[in-house]
């Protein structure tokens, strides 16, 4: 029997292999025809007297990869959302009635729907391949599992991995899923339809514990035990989501109910809670996101394009190392790190050492893999080894002199198609290349720090630059595992043009009297990772103080930074790498260091309350964000949403800048702008936002809060469509997805940070 999902064939000892093949697709995924398909599959082998059944994909590196999320996008109401839930569950639970054992043979993705199909079965095995992973990742849309996963995976696993996994949306390797008891055998693929078949001759699987240590075990087998491990993980959710997303709290509550509920009630629980997530403002804000993200790796896209096997790394400071991690990592190309001096290199291999060496210390990675990464980055103090590298990236100071350098070091020492890329945060591209003798072959590739976590990149062509410079840096940005944006050449690019502001209300604040930590909280209270004063610490008051220069002379006195921060810079302190700014750090902690007000000549005196803050210092991003897309410096709201929330951490929730500013009304942002401006001019809304206000427009289309939609704003810079239908989540790794709800650690700030290390300013 053939249908349009399973194909079953039953052999001569009554074991029945069905593979599960998605006609016309590259992943196997939960469609909404999957249930009805699923019942058939099982009356047809009822009938042919079937003794045992194994599932297996016919796709080459995946299992289930997920349900299809643009079926959620078709829901009408919450009635809806709850029937697909129990439908997932009836088809489920008819699996596990079944007269004869049923084994997920796994190989590749088995995430969310995939996995929770896997649990509905007797036995699960899987291969010991690297690309096997298994995960629920519904959280990541601001979802919980709604086939069973809350119920069946603690039964499994126990309650605290099952909380970590669901919490944080964990993909599992194979081997670590077979150590925790989430599969049954773990195999290598060549034995994996054999060793299933003998599970399926089993006969139906008998319920057993979780295989826990002492201590997790006294923890779960109590009822004072459970309260504490549901206590401390509601805390450290809130803690570090603030309550924006409530699908954390939901998670817990549905696992909660596997254990204190019976069957049928915390089954419901997680049908209600999969059905109010669904039709959440939050939980539509974040598969905006994931839509959004997907559609864009369509774009700028040319597989004819030369591809780009060799680099090199001009300076070997934070940006330099980061950048020379993944090029190395994760595109799997060689790199040539050169730097004035030893140290740098050393320094730069050091950064990337480390961070395998982590991995490798965790068995996420063996020693041969470690040491086979590192022979890929090398290093130089002159240009030899130059010859054949198809792209040098350099990453030093915003000098423009030495960038121009550079590219004539590069054209020299280099061959004719060599792509020369500046990380430069905001000198104009046009300018680096002024004097350049291949100009179509020098872009802008700005990224952010720290590289290895942070997921944006711009990528910046000046007037000049060719269309196969801009497809080859796109396709080689997306080996590294980033999520590029094309934006136009003008000072600041797109994400730092909106931060400078922001950043510059914050400091207005504090010298209006405002307390440091009253704004940084406020902020974080509004769902930035951390607060503007707290980034700028991060960033390095210095290197603000050379970025906003420049931005003030290309773009108007709006840029001006507080002239009073120049005293925080002769008194060297320019925070975390001196130990001092508006923060005192040590090993132990960070405090607000109360002399920085004297310094600065400021009384705390707190008049505004944490909303007011957040709105002033919010409005200003807004309103350049809004100047962007009217200029044509990003080519639509949703690149302009994308830039912003995985560049500078923007609430994912809120979807963006351009969506929170349609989800409160042109006409309602305008008019608070104007309110601010009648005591700071530099508050007015900008004439775009105003005729938008006064038609009643909006960025994204009224039908739809999609950022995949077209927008009422006219887009001056055109991209190259290549349209695909939409792969499903569970397939996209977490970072493509969306930046964590979990704030970033202090450590790790969300924009450029280039240190102050001598070997970046004299590279050349």
């Amino acid at each position: 029997m053939t249908q349009s999902v399973f194909n079953l064939d039953v052999d001569d000892s009554g074991i029945a292999v069905v593979t599960i093949d998605v006609p016309g697709e590259k992943m196997n995924t939960l469609r909404d025809t999957f249930a009805d398909d699923l019942t058939a599959l099982l009356d047809d082998a009822k009938q042919q007297s079937v003794k045992g059944m194994v599932f297996i994909s016919g796709k080459s590196d995946n299992f289930i990869a997920g349900a299809d999320v643009k079926m959620l996008d078709n829901v009408q109401s919450r009635d809806d959302a709850l029937a697909i839930s129990e439908l997932c569950h009836r088809a489920f639970f008819d699996m596990k009635k079944l007269p004869f054992p049923t084994v997920s043979a796994i190989h590749g993705a088995a995430l969310g729907g995939g996995l929770e199909f896997a649990l509905a079965c007797d036995y699960r095995v899987c291969t010991d391949s690297d690309i096997t992973k298994l995960g629920l990742p519904e959280v990541q849309l601001g979802l919980l599992p709604g086939g069973g996963g809350t119920q069946r995976l603690p039964k499994l696993v126990g309650l605290q991995k099952a909380l970590e996994w669901t919490l944080t949306g964990k993909q599992i390797r194979a081997k670590q899923a077979k150590k925790s008891g989430l599969v049954d055998d773990c195999v290598p693929q060549t034995a994996l339809l054999k060793v299933a078949k003998e599970f399926a001759s089993k006969g139906k699987a008998k319920a057993g514990k979780p295989k826990l240590d002492r201590i997790s075990q006294l923890l779960e087998s109590n009822p004072f035990g459970r309260n504490f491990i549901f206590k401390k993980a509601q805390e450290n959710v809130l803690k570090k989501t603030g309550g924006h997303y409530p699908a954390p709290l939901a998670i817990i509550k549905a696992i909660r109910a596997s254990v204190e509920l019976d069957e049928l009630k915390a089954y419901k629980t997680e049908a209600e809670g999969f059905a109010t997530l669904v039709m959440s403002s939050e939980s539509k804000s974040l598969r905006g996101i994931f839509f959004a993200t997907t559609e864009m790796k369509k774009e700028w896209r040319n597989d004819d394009a030369p591809a780009i096997t060799k680099t090199a790394v001009l300076g070997g400071g934070l940006m330099g190392a980061g950048i020379a991690h993944v090029s190395a990592v994760k595109a799997g190309v060689p790199v040539r790190i050169k730097d004035v001096a030893e140290q740098g290199i050393s320094n730069a291999m050091n950064y990337s050492y480390k961070i395998l060496d982590k991995k490798q210390k965790r068995r996420i990675l063996s020693k041969a893999e470690l040491q086979q990464t590192m022979n890929r980055i090398t290093g130089t103090t002159n240009y030899s080894g130059f010859k054949h590298i198809d792209l040098v990236i350099e990453a030093v100071f915003e000098d423009l002199s030495l960038k121009q350098g550079m590219v004539a070091d590069v054209e020299r020492e280099c061959q004719a198609n060599t792509i020369f890329a500046s990380n430069t945060s905001s000198l104009p591209i046009s300018q680096i290349a002024a004097e350049a003798a291949r100009p179509e072959n020098v872009i802008g590739l700005h990224y952010f720090s720290p590289v290895e976590k942070m997921p944006l990149v711009e990528i910046i062509p000046h007037e000049g630059t060719s269309e196969e410079t801009i497809a080859r840096i796109v396709n080689f940005a997306r080996k590294q595992g980033k999520t590029p944006i094309v934006v136009k050449d003008s000072a600041g690019f797109y994400v730092n043009r909106i931060l400078a502001p922001y950043v510059n209300e914050a400091a207005n604040l504090l010298l209006a009297g405002e307390p440091i930590e009253k704004i940084d909280a406020a902020l974080v209270e509004f769902g930035f990772p951390v607060g503007p004063l707290a980034l700028l610490d991060e960033v390095g008051i210095d290197i603000g103080s050379k970025i906003a220069p420049i931005l003030e002379k290309e773009l108007g006195d709006r840029f001006k930074a507080p002239d009073a921060f120049s005293r925080l810079i002769d008194a060297k302190r320019l925070g975390r790498k001196t130990g001092r700014g508006f923060y005192l750090y040590d090993k132990k902690a960070k405090k607000v260091d109360e002399s920085v007000y004297e310094l600065l000549g400021v009384s705390p005196s707190p008049r505004l309350n944490k909303s007011e803050i957040a709105k002033r210092c919010v409005a200003q991003m807004l309103n350049e964000a809004a100047r962007c897309l009217d200029e044509g410096i990003i080519a639509s709201p949703r690149d302009g949403d994308i830039g912003a929330i995985f560049g500078i951490g923007f609430p994912p929730f809120l979807g963006g800048p351009f969506s929170y500013m349609d989800k409160l009304g042109a006409n309602k942002v305008s008019s608070e702008m104007a309110t601010f401006a009648n005591f700071n001019p530099v508050f007015a809304p900008c004439a775009a936002l105003v005729s938008m206000a006064d038609a009643g427009a909006s960025f994204y289309q009224p039908e739809s809060a999609q950022p995949s939609k077209a927008v009422v704003i006219e887009q001056t810079v055109a991209a190259k469509q290549d349209v695909a239908d939409v792969e499903p989540v569970e397939a996209v790794e977490a970072q493509e997805v969306i930046v964590p709800p979990a704030p970033a650690t202090e450590a790790e700030s969300v924009t450029d940070a280039h240190p102050a290390d001598a070997s970046d300013d004299k590279v050349k």
